[in-house]
């Protein structure tokens, strides 16, 4: 049927291209009852993304019916390879269809057929009623209806299709995609064309001989032997692959295009929906569309109705402007580009600002590159021949110093420590500051990363331009300092404006989520601490590394020739193909399993299982691994990443990284340094102070124990720790009934290995691994345990329980850590989430307690005369540098700051303690 219909312009949505794009496209997220959404998340993002942006007077969202249609009856193998929709996918594709009625779309799919072929019939409708139609796909299949006054748009890059991008995939234009296909076959749809026909070869044919049937009859003219015996012994083939590929267009279809005008959602239709998948970003930015309370910053976030304004900023007038709009605001999102991630050795190349709309500019600074044209970018005036038009990096920051060190004026950057380190080296101490990574972190730790990238898509619906995009890969990548002004433009404004837009859709949900305290005194105020911590780094001892490495590799080589005398053959030691092979097959050890490589498993656990069974080469194995580890990521490493203008290693902290919110350590890892064995505590030694100096080690005793305690209401422990008894020793005597005098030390570490294991959810398999007993022991050792403290199993079952209801588990202050393996259907995921679950409040609030005590300290140590540095945080562990006169006074006041570390949000029932060392290195102090 072709009805004529008053609309300018139609937007047929390729539902079931889509959802595949989006549920690999979005990290998994669940709502609160475990049910996997983040297709759906995706899915109804892009709706509502096109709904704003684009002039459509006219929408439906076409979906597949089922997997059988006609044309598994004219080849019945037709799309027979492909695999079934994976598990966390299939849940989806209802709700889905709930979300197109949710917003009062048309959902339109039939039986028989598939979604491109009413694609299809639906635009050849269209373009008869005189419409202008947009097919929102990227589909190679409905490349074929390219025409004028249809075209197609990929929603992921935002890319219009037309004949030139459509020639540029198949070498034809889109009225020979057809026959393309036909010969080149479709491996994924089992689509069999022509064997040894490719897309490149099949295009060369049709443009030499117009159209497939013309080539199937003059096939025998072909010179090339094998391509024209392949064409004449599978001419069916390739009449029945086009028949196969091309879209029917005069599908009987049901729902007429009269019922596809564009219709404003309906609040109370809209809301439930989002509501019940937890799609509260979305709620936050539609908010004032649902009817709720108007959020003036929510509609920033949403202010996509125009293209993007970017300003390259290459003189004053310009940047002094730019600076005043700033401070009229109160608020600007800034982001520096660098030619490096590391903080302290990167040069600062630009700044960007963003002050919210869709107003964003870039400042270049000390940038070397012409374009291609050599215009610099895009203005060369006042600049050189090999140098484009910049203000001076002096004058420039000169002029940014009041805005950026402003009180009255907030600046919102994505990883703002990153850039606050950059411009602190250059002058400027930026405050006050909001993150957009860290308030995702908060709002969402535990759900997906929180890179800018991954929120422009989850929160805005926006792809944004990545960062290999404009410097390259490999060996053609170029530092950002070498990019053109106009490519370095659109960059780096983007990531201004995208940051301005984040900050106003997530930080309007600290409220209403309750996570205003979370935020606001320890997360946000933390960044400021990391950002000295890291630029004061910590002393290391190259010529002590040097000799410990030549140490570690005299010792390597002395293990390699004792492996090879044991083995009776020389191997490669770190091969791990040659060593199951040497292992399992030449020795003949038994138990030996090859992965999907085909390669024997040698990991640790492997090697020590073996070690445990009295084979040597094995233990000898594991001791050149671990001393190979030590010298390759520690002494070597290290000397490479001491600073050469401070002469000290500058570790960097990452906030949002654990969903528990333990801080983590990177470039170099200062968190992993092994200090259970002899060599992992000589590393250790390496870092030391400042001549005059000491260095002050003071970390938490047993705190997730006591933890555990509190949280858990035990009060058979609690009162152990009150009375500052030896939890170990009194968990042994409360289990195995022996008396604490004179209690065997191999009991009492049974009793802490207990202690710890329940800590993280371990099983009765994990316990006699550690202890080297059996099964059955274990279980009853945890019996035992549970038995004599009911407290703890209490806690367990109560935050399993609270965890699987909600989707997540709360920390002592509130912080919210989410556990998406909860209410999986794989037994071991769900397992996995169970006992991270059972963890997680735990070590969250311990790093709570930890991260309120760092941003305490440096205002404790600035209210006294003391000198003190705080270096590193490891953990439950705080370092730092201090003069020899001070160490006694500030070894007194870091103790107390980090006791007190909870007061006085919260009263525990159990004392927190804290132990000091001091030494000439860390490892002395420790």
């Amino acid at each position: 049927m072709t009805d004529s219909a008053p609309y300018k312009h139609l937007y047929l949505v390729d539902g079931s291209g889509y959802i595949f794009r989006a549920f690999f496209g979005i990290p998994r997220m669940n709502r609160p009852d475990g049910t996997p959404v983040n297709a759906v998340f995706g899915f109804t993002n892009m709706l509502l993304k096109l709904r704003d942006d684009m002039e459509a007077d006219a929408i439906a969202v076409i979906f597949d019916a089922g997997r059988d249609s006609f044309r598994t009856e004219i080849y019945d193998q037709y799309k027979a390879q492909r695999p079934d929709a994976p598990e966390d996918l299939v849940p989806q594709f209802a709700l889905i269809r709930e979300a197109t009625e949710a917003l009062n779309l048309p959902s339109i799919e039939m039986r028989g057929y598939e979604a491109d072929d009413l694609i299809a019939t639906y635009a050849m409708q269209a373009k008869a009623a005189g419409m202008e139609v947009t097919i929102v796909s990227s589909d190679k299949d409905l490349m074929q209806l390219v025409q004028p006054g249809i075209s197609m748009l990929d929603p992921m890059k935002n890319k219009t299709i037309g004949p030139d991008e459509v020639f540029e995939k198949f070498g034809v234009g889109p009225d020979r995609v057809v026959d393309v296909q036909a010969l080149a076959g479709d491996s994924v749809d089992n689509v069999p064309g022509v064997p040894g026909i490719g897309i490149k070869t099949a295009a060369q044919l049709i443009q030499e001989y117009g159209d497939l049937e013309t080539l199937l009859s003059r096939a025998g003219e072909i010179k090339q032997n094998k391509r024209r015996e392949k064409l004449l012994e599978n001419a069916e083939l390739a009449r029945i692959s086009r028949r196969l590929v091309e879209l029917k267009q005069d599908v009987p279809v049901e729902v007429s295009l009269n019922e596809f005008a564009t219709r404003e959602f309906i609040p109370d239709q809209l809301r439930p929906f989002l509501e019940i998948n937890g799609f509260k970003s979305l709620m936050a930015r539609l908010a004032s569309r649902l009817g709720e309370a108007p959020m003036e910053v929510v509609n920033e976030a949403a202010a996509t109705d125009a293209a993007p304004g970017y300003e390259l900023v290459q003189d004053e007038a310009a940047l002094i402007r730019w600076i005043a709009e700033a401070k009229e605001k109160g608020s600007v999102a800034v982001d520096t580009e660098t030619t490096s991630l590391n903080a302290m050795q990167a040069n600062l190349v630009g700044i960007s600002l963003s002050t919210g709309g869709n107003r964003a500019c870039y400042i270049p600074l000390d940038h070397t590159a012409v374009s291609e044209d050599g215009d610099g970018g895009l203005d060369l005036m006042g600049g050189s021949a090999d140098r484009p038009k910049q203000i001076a990096k002096a004058r420039a920051l000169e002029l940014l110093k009041p805005l950026l060190e402003d009180p009255s004026v907030l600046k919102i950057g994505q990883n703002i420590k990153y850039d606050m380190v950059i411009l602190s080296r250059n002058g400027i101490e930026v405050a006050p500051i909001d993150d957009t990574m860290l308030l995702s972190y908060v709002l969402e730790g535990g759900l997906h990363g929180h890179g800018m990238d991954e929120l422009a898509e989850l929160h805005l619906g926006h792809s944004t331009i990545k960062f290999k995009e404009v410097v390259g890969t490999g060996k053609s990548q170029v530092t950002f300092d070498k990019v053109p002004l106009d490519k370095a433009l659109d960059y780096a404004a983007e990531d201004a404006l995208i940051t301005y837009r984040l900050h106003a859709a997530l930080k309007t949900r600290l409220v209403p989520e309750k996570m205003v305290s979370v935020y606001e005194t320890i997360e946000r105020p933390l960044v400021e601490v990391l950002s000295r911590m890291e630029q004061r780094g910590i002393k290391a001892d190259r010529p002590f590394l040097h000799r410990l490495s030549n140490d570690f590799a005299q010792r390597l080589a002395a293990l390699e020739s004792e492996i090879h005398e044991m083995a009776g053959e020389r191997f490669t030691i770190g091969s791990p193909k040659q060593l199951g092979e040497l292992l399992f097959e030449k020795m003949g050890i038994p138990g030996g399993k090859k992965g999907k490589s085909g390669s024997y498993a040698t990991g640790a656990d492997i090697l020590e299982g073996l070690a445990a069974e009295g084979h040597a080469l094995p233990a000898r194995v594991l001791d050149w691994r671990q001393l190979a580890k030590l010298k390759s990521t520690y002494t070597d490493a290290l000397q490479e990443q001491i600073n050469p203008v401070t002469g000290r290693v500058h570790t960097s902290y990452a906030q949002a990284v654990a969903s528990t919110g333990r801080l983590s350590s990177s470039d170099p890892n200062l968190q992993n340094i092994p200090v259970r064995t002899e060599e992992g505590r000589k590393i250790r030694d390496a870092f030391i102070a400042e001549e005059g100096h000491k260095l002050l080690s003071v970390d938490y005793s047993q705190v997730e124990l006591r933890l555990v305690a509190e949280i858990a209401r035990e009060d058979a422990l609690r009162q152990a720790f009150a009375d500052g008894q030896d939890i170990h020793a009194i968990t042994a005597h409360q289990v195995f009934n022996v008396p604490i005098e004179g209690m065997d030390p191999m009991v009492r570490r049974q009793a802490k290995a207990i202690n710890f294991g329940i800590i993280y959810g371990q099983s009765a398999f994990g316990l006699a691994a550690s202890l080297g007993i059996s099964r059955k022991d274990a279980k009853d050792y945890i019996d035992a345990y549970f038995a004599r403290f009911p407290g703890i199993q209490r806690y367990m079952d109560e935050t399993k329980a609270f965890a699987h209801k909600h989707g997540y588990v709360k920390t002592l202050f509130g912080r919210h850590i989410h556990v998406p393996s909860i209410n999986e259907k794989n037994p071991m995921r769900k397992n996995f989430g169970e006992r991270a679950a059972i963890n997680a409040p735990i070590q969250g609030t311990a790093a709570d307690i930890i991260k309120r005590a760092m941003i305490r300290m440096e205002a404790a140590l600035g209210q006294t005369d003391l000198k003190a540095k705080m270096l590193l945080q490891v953990h439950d562990e705080l370092i730092f540098e201090v003069p020899e006169a001070e160490v006694e006074e500030t070894s007194a006041v870091v103790r107390r700051v980090m006791e007190t570390a909870c007061d006085p949000v919260l009263q525990l029932s159990i004392p927190l303690t804290a132990d000091a060392g001091v030494g000439r290195s860390w490892g002395e102090a420790h």
